[in-house]
């Protein structure tokens, strides 16, 4: 062992004369472990946030959001002409509406999508995310049949409507007559309910089938097609792919566009967030700096002799930048490893539950990414080794002569 780190350690671990500046050192070491467990459990939270959000948008939503003002008057063949695009994995028709919803027992405005319920599940993750009845049970299996509808679970909830009850819903469009516009309304059977784990959609969306949207809306042909990709970012190049290649009759939009609102404020966050706690981390540094000058000033005598013997400035230098660095390197790896752990049971068993109406999920996830663990790590074990310069340096520039004078 070096003798520089010897004397680091024992200066440290001193007891007797020296235990006050002992247990500034333990202060020092706590207060960088907090810091650092602070920062490592605020960036996960927030990557976790965000990931979370991103993965149910695009688990209920597309990718990619294809328009033709010319109108979809063939959504099949546009389909295929889509899917030949390289990156794309499945494309599906969608057409939106409003409408009132009422049950027996209550009422309340949702979105209506009309789907091709045999492409849609290629396109969002509706036909996992069933909690009672599929998809394909859209289509009426008589003439006479009512048309189904999907709902959400919170929604059937709401409305306290279940798998196979009749719902009415009114919409805007309707026809003339002598008492002026009677809206439309038309009877529906609940053929099935789902949890996509989106508030906004399991709260207020409905699904039905594109010749029931049709009749409702009074259009004869979609709005637009939705897209999945393989890799969400490479969604923008895939939009502009489909310009390029098909044309500038064809109008695209990403989910990053779509949503670049939300992700600008979650990054945002997570960017004040770290530097606000960061600068814990700053004030446990000043404790070493403090802790450094108080062990200069009781060892002045020490580091005379050190030099008397043949120890050079550098040594000196080098013996107190150890201890300075022991304390901070010690402090950041019990604060990433206690951070990383209580954001892994954090995670795991989802303890802190949140208003799914306010924030679109019903707990607070946490994901440590390696890069942030290792950006904490490596700015803490900086920022505590910027702090061990000044003392070290004061040590090194000791007059022998001058601290033993009145020795």
């Amino acid at each position: 062992m070096p003798y520089e780190l010897q004397i680091a350690l024992r200066y440290l671990l001193a007891k007797r004369r020296q235990v006050f500046i002992s247990v500034i050192s333990l202060v020092s070491t706590i207060g960088v472990t907090v810091g650092v467990m602070a920062l490592v459990i605020a960036l996960a939270l927030m990557t976790g946030l965000q990931n979370e959000l991103r993965d149910r948008i695009l688990g209920s939503s597309a990718h990619v959001y294809v328009w033709k003002p010319s109108g979809l008057t063939d959504y099949r063949a546009e389909v295929e002409k889509l899917k030949a695009i390289p990156g794309v994995l499945g494309a599906a028709p969608a057409l939106l509406g409003k409408a009132l919803v009422t049950s027996e027992r209550g009422e309340g405005f949702i979105t209506v999508k009309g789907i091709d319920p045999l492409l849609e599940g290629d396109v969002t993750d509706i036909g996992r995310s069933m909690t009672a009845g599929a998809v394909e049970d859209l289509h009426p299996a008589t003439d006479e049949a009512f048309a189904g509808i999907l709902i959400g679970k919170d929604l059937s909830g709401r409305l306290g409507a279940f798998e196979g009850d009749v719902i009415t819903l009114v919409t805007p469009q309707g026809s003339l007559s002598p008492m002026g516009l009677m809206p439309l309304q038309r009877r529906v059977q609940i053929v099935g309910t789902f949890r996509l784990g989106l508030f906004e959609f399991d709260q207020s969306y409905g699904f039905v089938d594109l010749e029931t949207a049709y009749r409702l809306t009074g259009h004869d042909q979609p709005d637009h097609i939705e897209i999945r990709v393989a890799d969400i970012y490479d969604a923008p190049a895939v939009a502009d792919a489909i310009q390029e290649r098909l044309g500038p009759d064809y109008l695209t939009q990403d989910w990053s566009d779509m949503n670049q609102s939300l992700y600008s404020a979650l990054w945002l966050e997570k960017i004040a967030m770290g530097i606000g706690i960061g600068l814990i981390v700053m004030v446990a540094a000043l404790n070493i700096v403090a802790s450094l000058v108080l062990l200069v000033m009781e060892k002045t005598r020490d580091i005379a002799i050190l030099k008397t013997m043949g120890a050079s400035a550098r040594s000196v230098m080098l013996i107190f930048l150890m201890q300075g660095m022991i304390i901070g390197v010690v402090g950041t790896v019990a604060g990433a490893s206690a951070g990383a752990l209580i954001a892994w049971v954090l995670d795991r068993y989802r303890l802190i539950s949140i208003p799914s109406d306010v924030y679109q999920v019903t707990y607070l996830p946490f994901t440590l990414l390696p890069f942030d663990a290792l950006m904490v790590v490596a700015g803490a074990v900086l920022v505590c080794f910027l702090a061990t310069l000044y003392p070290s340096r004061q040590a090194a520039k000791l007059d022998p002569a001058q601290a033993l004078r009145f020795e």
